[in-house]
């Protein structure tokens, strides 16, 4: 329990010194965005390459996969029917909505907790190669019906494939499954890159906490609340169950498939949302405090199962 104390101490931190350091404006008004895009096209792919290159096939392709996406499924679909009896929202915003209900923070938290309090990047990579290769693609392609009455498959289909850590990762996954055995001097770079990836994505999540003022009246808090709800309690909540019940999982395993189902809603749904003009204020108030609320939570996990 201290050592995962411990990761979570490290990962507030440095979150921290990145909310100062935007308060202070230090790099600009643009110095997040600029880390957070540095992170997304450089660092992180270089450090899923060198993970995965590295990673057991067996638990890239586990059952981790299977829980991470009954759960998502699960809270996404609660969602929708609340809306359907509660809301009546448009497509759009009933899409948002479902997204911030079940698709997690794999990267900019996902991977920091996995290396700190898990102890290990690669349990994190089931999850990121789901909602890129899956989740993604189908969202996009309901929000652009929604929005233009027709769908390009052609740029859905290959959504995925214009992602650099998705690219990263399949490579990274091509190296571990032929065995192939690359010398130490072609991982290096990866290495040292790779190395920069979950300091970054910390600080630039730090410095786009700052100046936020979310829950204003007027803005649909109930719906923002009932999403974070169903993503920071009611998902880790049924990837315990099903993880457990239906797939055996058993100690740190059981504890890594709850913890990383307890992860916040992902900033991608925020980006989505802005795209498409819909549903903006929810998907960026449910990924603020759904945020805020996974720390308590993750804590929670780590007492009874780490």
């Amino acid at each position: 329990m201290t050592g995962v104390l411990t990761g979570f101490a490290i990962i507030g931190v440095v979150i921290a010194v990145g909310f100062v350091a935007g308060r202070l404006q230090i790099g600009g008004a643009s110095a997040g965005r600029s880390i957070q895009h540095l992170s997304f096209f450089i660092a992180s792919p270089a450090l899923l390459f060198d993970v995965l290159a590295h990673a057991d096939i067996g638990v890239v392709f586990s059952s981790f996969i299977w829980v991470a996406l009954i759960s998502a499924v699960a809270m996404a679909g609660l969602f929708v029917v609340i809306t359907v009896f509660a809301w009546r929202l448009s497509v759009g915003e009933t899409t948002i909505g479902a997204l911030a209900s079940g698709y997690v923070n794999a990267n900019n938290i996902g991977l920091p907790v996995a290396v700190y309090v898990l102890g290990d990047a690669q349990y994190v990579a089931p999850l990121l190669l789901l909602q890129l290769i899956v989740f993604a693609p189908l969202s996009l392609a309901i929000l652009d019906l929604a929005r233009t009455g027709r769908v390009s498959v052609c740029a859905i289909v290959t959504q995925p494939f214009r992602n650099p850590m998705i690219i990263a990762s399949l490579v990274g996954v091509l190296v571990a499954a032929t065995g192939v055995q690359l010398p130490d001097a072609v991982y290096a770079p990866f290495e040292l890159i790779g190395g920069a990836a979950v300091p970054m994505m910390l600080l630039a999540f730090g410095m786009s906490l700052s100046g936020q003022r979310p829950l204003r009246a007027g803005t649909g808090r109930a719906r923002v609340f009932v999403a974070s709800a169903l993503k920071s309690v009611g998902m880790p909540l049924v990837a315990f169950v099903v993880a457990h019940v239906a797939f055996g999982l058993t100690g740190h395993e059981l504890f890594a498939a709850t913890a990383l189902a307890a992860l916040p809603t992902a900033q991608n749904i925020f980006t989505y949302a802005t795209r498409y003009e819909t549903g903006e204020v929810m998907a960026r108030d449910a990924i603020l405090v759904s945020t805020v609320a996974a720390i308590p939570v993750l804590i929670v996990i780590s007492a009874l199962l780490a």
